[in-house]
């Protein structure tokens, strides 16, 4: 699959018919085969299976996501328990399947690990579904590297294909994933799909210190309940230091953080949303053979040294 993927939820499934079959035509015209979206996501399954044309479904890697989570975690995130029942993977399938008008998904991911249901119950599930062909590979999101561990290990107890990859926000501004969960992918070759690699935003510059946030951004918006712990002056103050260093370097600020998160042995790929053709293309850029120095990479690991995962996850 293609290292830049598009990703449905604040795109695909915000945007009028007409722009979001014009975003995805413009992300496979690109070469981008990595088209992702999950239950979850509002109308954005039945509007990608509408612009999705028969005759692109074979070059494109169909992913969605199981349960009806939310895509954010903290005290205000809905409960997971029961979301991955075998009647609930049963269910989920059957609806991806009619709203993306396709008889198969490439990638059914577990959208969160849920507690109350037995480990080999959703192992089991998934082996169903491959079986049936009606998903191809399965994987997880953002699962801990224990419980990566526990479904390799009960899919080798079970003979069920082992999950292939993992998705998880990885980004400049939060690099949770470089510890356990990167060595334990790297062990068992499960690839992971990163997403919010941009920060939702954050690192292509759009928002600067003490202004208020451009009109229909996402921080203007309903988005802003899960930004709040990024829109704070001293992380500000450094993506400023960073879009001056990626324009020094002639490119865009977005694409310097988007080859940074593939610039990682763990990731195969990275998910980004887009509101227009042009985001599409300035994305895609990121993985067509940008030329990046050890010296640029130095003095992104200086600018944003500590800014995070120190200093600020233990405030989220």
């Amino acid at each position: 699959m293609s290292e830049i993927g598009l990703g449905t939820w604040q795109s695909v499934a915000t945007a009028s018919l007409g722009t979001a079959e014009r975003l995805v035509l413009t992300a496979l015209d690109s070469g981008v085969t990595l088209i992702d979206t999950a239950e979850s996501y509002g109308t954005a399954p039945e509007a990608l299976g509408r612009v999705l044309r028969p005759a692109d479904r074979d070059r494109c890697v169909l992913s969605t996501k199981v349960a009806p989570v939310q895509p954010w975690q903290g005290e205000d995130a809905p409960s997971y328990a029961g979301a991955l029942t075998p009647a609930s993977i049963r269910r989920s399938v059957e609806s991806s399947l009619r709203a993306l008008r396709t008889d198969r998904v490439d990638l059914l991911s577990a959208h969160r690990y849920d507690p109350a249901t037995p480990l080999e119950d959703v192992v089991r599930a998934m082996g169903e579904q491959i079986a049936a062909g009606t998903v191809l590979h399965w994987g997880v999101s953002e699962w801990t590297s224990s419980q990566l561990n526990e479904a390799v290990a009960m899919s080798d107890a079970l003979g069920v294909d082992r999950p292939v990859s993992n998705q998880c926000q990885h980004s400049i501004l939060w690099r949770v994933p470089e510890s356990e969960v990167a060595a334990m992918c790297v062990e068992h070759g499960i690839g992971e799909v990163a997403f919010w690699s941009l920060a939702q935003g954050i690192l292509s510059g759009k928002y600067l210190r003490r202004a208020c946030p451009p009109p229909r951004s996402r921080a203007a918006g309903s988005g802003r309940a899960t930004m709040d712990y990024l829109l704070l002056d001293p992380v500000l103050d450094r993506v400023q230091l960073f879009v001056e260093l990626a324009r020094r370097r002639g490119v865009s600020p977005a694409q310097l953080a988007l080859a940074w998160v593939l610039s990682r042995p763990v990731v195969s790929a990275t998910v980004v949303g887009a509101s227009t053709s042009e985001q599409v293309l300035e994305n895609v850029g990121a993985a067509e053979g940008m030329m990046v120095s050890d010296r640029t990479w130095e003095l992104v690991d200086r600018i944003f040294a500590g800014c995070i995962n120190d200093d600020i996850v233990a405030t989220v």
